[in-house]
């Protein structure tokens, strides 16, 4: 029962994680198109 419950907690955890990683990369694009217009 423990193992079951660190497991569900891990994936929870990663779930999560990979959500955190997508949004930190849309930030860095929006970030990389503000410097490509302030260049033109």
């Amino acid at each position: 029962m423990k193992k079951l419950t660190l497991i569900l907690a891990a994936l929870a955890f990663l779930s999560a994680g990979c959500n955190t990683v997508r949004g930190i990369g849309q930030d860095i694009e929006k970030g990389g198109e503000a410097i490509q217009k302030a260049t033109k």
